[in-house]
């Protein structure tokens, strides 16, 4: 970030985004939500203390009164937990943001003087409980900010940032991959290696997803070489996935861009357009093939593509652990934290905007103990219901697997649009986590005197969005009978995990599963069609993860983040060939089958998998 933010010349007034500002302090920079609430912002995450003030210098082109108006949230109305003031050349407004009961809002601070020339700006936190500031705009003509997220308040940033009106050109590639998890590191990688042009668009400023060191999962299913590779962790937990993508002269790897348009040409998507979160530069990428790896089907909804939502109804495809009715309930999001004892007394401010969500609840067992290493104990105190141990399943022979403290009891968002109520469902999870600490410290106060969080993530690991719809959707019964199909293309492995969330209002303590049904089937693994693997309508979309062609039960197991890296593995070899062919995804399937599975054998590193005989002696079960 440069030390001199200039508000480009115009005659409305300044423009200052938070995420430009050329020093954070103890801020960090928050861009998930940028698609429901129009930008990235700064977030005061100090677990309840002050982080250090986040400062920038910009250049007034001209002196004058201005009128000064600041965009933030209030995100516990009545409670006003993250609050903050704004400091001009050193002299603190008065106004507090964060604390007017509003969601994303211009609040004015009235007018001053700004001299021609640099002025310095700070973002001072007043809570630590996670405030938040968009950007601060200096308002020349008296006219408020527009507040919509829409094409013409984006239009409104742009031309106040100086910011072209239309996307850079990125580049033309073989392939570009959106969505640097698991998954999409392996699709990249191995389309590289295969010689191909590839694009990795990413998110977030580093790689790995759910497995990333922002989240720390371990990336569970089928271990492959590749993922071997991948998932080796330097010591501060970061994945050693951007070190080996950028070792491949052909792959270039665009960190914090997000996607926001697709284009297509009848049923081919011929370009992605991605916004970088610092700076707003809007970049073009054109490609031959698409592999989504987002886990959310985001390019997928971008083009149209179909695409499958929530529970299907047992009728659907007989599947025993389907509900008789579908309905839109899907795997929430969980939010990740550790704590410590300290070597001092570690006071905790009152908390009355969180408990109202944890109630009495104080239990904090479920720690991620490090990334890579779920399902720590953690402190607890009072009396609690027992809802961190339930039995997973009724069969006797799995009683061994019956009870553990679970990182993923902390869930919420089963009822809410994962597209819109993202922010949403991390805050209450917030609060779920800062209500529940407090109660342990509250209610045994000489034992956790010096209890402090060492760690809250602030961004969610995500749970079940969109699916896409390929040519074969695969099932329960698919998997539980290890159905053959003359395209089984990689082997996954796991149980069934299904998360079952109490209904809205139903549970006391709605953050934490009602129920979680872990079933280890036979502990085989089993086969993924290719046509699993491809968009049923978008004829040059491929996609690895936990969104591929799949029913919701299905899903529960193929979701796991070493299964979707051997999707990944497949889907960059079907794009290379593709590409070779001049085929789409359907061809190679109609016409190149056998030569699709030998690369990915061999790209694989055996033969044949598993749970797979030989192509050519195999036996087609209709799909």
């Amino acid at each position: 970030m440069n030390s001199l933010q200039t508000g480009a010349p115009h005659p409305c007034g300044i423009l200052v985004e938070a995420e430009d500002f050329a020093r954070y302090g103890g801020w960090v920079l928050d861009s998930q939500f940028e698609a429901q609430m129009g930008s990235p912002y700064l977030l005061a995450h100090g677990l309840g203390q002050p982080v250090a003030d986040a400062t920038t210098v910009i250049g007034v082109p001209a002196a004058g009164e201005y009128e000064v108006w600041v965009r933030a949230k209030d995100w516990a109305p009545g409670h006003h937990p993250g609050r903050f003031r704004l400091s001009i050349d050193g002299v603190t407004l008065g106004t507090e943001f964060g604390a007017n009961d509003q969601d994303w809002s211009w609040q004015s601070a009235g007018k001053v003087a700004l001299p021609q020339g640099e002025v310095a700006l700070a973002l001072h936190d007043l809570t630590g409980f996670d405030g938040r500031c968009d950007a601060i705009y200096f308002s020349a003509d008296g006219r408020e900010p527009p507040n919509a997220v829409d094409d013409a308040s984006r239009a409104w940033r742009r031309a106040l940032r100086g910011l072209p009106d239309q996307p850079v050109e990125a580049g033309d590639f073989d392939v570009v991959v959106v969505g640097g998890g698991v998954a999409g590191c392996a699709a990249a990688l191995t389309a590289a290696r295969l010689g191909q042009r590839v694009a990795l668009i990413h998110d977030r400023p580093v790689l790995g997803g759910n497995a990333s060191k922002e989240i720390g999962l371990m990336p569970r299913g089928a271990q492959g070489k590749l993922l071997l590779e991948l998932a080796q962790r330097t010591p501060d937990g970061d994945l050693a996935a951007l070190s080996l993508l950028q070792a491949e002269p052909t792959a270039t790897v665009f960190l914090e861009h997000r996607i926001i348009a697709a284009a297509r040409e009848g049923d081919r998507i011929v370009s992605v357009d991605a916004v970088q979160a610092k700076g707003g530069v809007e970049r073009r990428f054109r490609g031959r093939m698409f592999i989504d790896t987002s886990g959310v089907a985001m390019l997928g909804v971008l083009a149209g593509a179909e695409t499958l939502f929530g529970r299907e109804a047992r009728s659907d495809y007989d599947e025993p652990y389907a509900p008789e009715v579908a309905d839109h309930m899907h795997h929430g999001n969980t939010l990740f934290f550790r704590t410590r004892m300290a070597d001092h007394p570690a006071p905790f401010p009152d908390v009355p905007w969180a408990t109202e969500v944890s109630k009495d609840y104080a239990n904090l067992s479920g720690q991620l103990t490090r990334p890579g290493l779920e399902n720590g104990p953690g402190p607890a105190a009072g009396a609690n219901p027992d809802t961190t141990t339930f039995q997973f399943t009724a069969d006797p022979s799995q009683a061994w697997m019956m009870q553990f403290p679970a990182t993923h009891y902390w869930e919420y968002g089963q009822w809410l649009d994962p597209y819109t109520s993202g922010e949403l469902v991390r805050d209450y999870l917030m609060r779920a986590l800062y209500g529940t600490f407090s109660n342990v410290k509250t209610m045994d106060p000489e034992a956790y005197a010096n209890l402090e969080f060492e760690w809250m993530a602030f961004v969610a690991a995500q749970g079940e969005f969109r699916r896409y719809r390929g040519d074969h959707v695969l099932t329960e019964n698919d998997i539980r009978n290890h159905t053959r199909y003359n395209d089984m293309l990689v082997s996954n492995d796991g149980f069934f995990c299904i998360h079952c969330a109490w209904n809205p209002g139903e549970g006391k303590y709605d953050f934490r599963l009602k129920d979680w049904i872990m079933d280890v089937r036979d502990q085989r693994p089993y086969g993924i069609p290719f046509r699993c693997l491809y968009s049923a309508n978008i004829e040059n979309l491929l996609m690895a993860g936990k969104h591929i062609s799949v029913t919701h039960v299905a899903g529960s197991s193929v979701k796991l983040m070493g299964n979707g890296a051997q999707h990944g593995v497949a889907v960059a070899a079907a794009a290379f060939l593709c590409n070779e062919y001049g085929a789409t995804p359907r061809g190679l399937y109609d016409s190149r089958l056998d030569e699709l599975i030998g690369l990915v054998d061999r790209l694989s590193g055996h033969e044949h998998h598993p749970d797979r005989p030989s192509p050519r002696k195999f036996v087609a079960v209709p799909g």
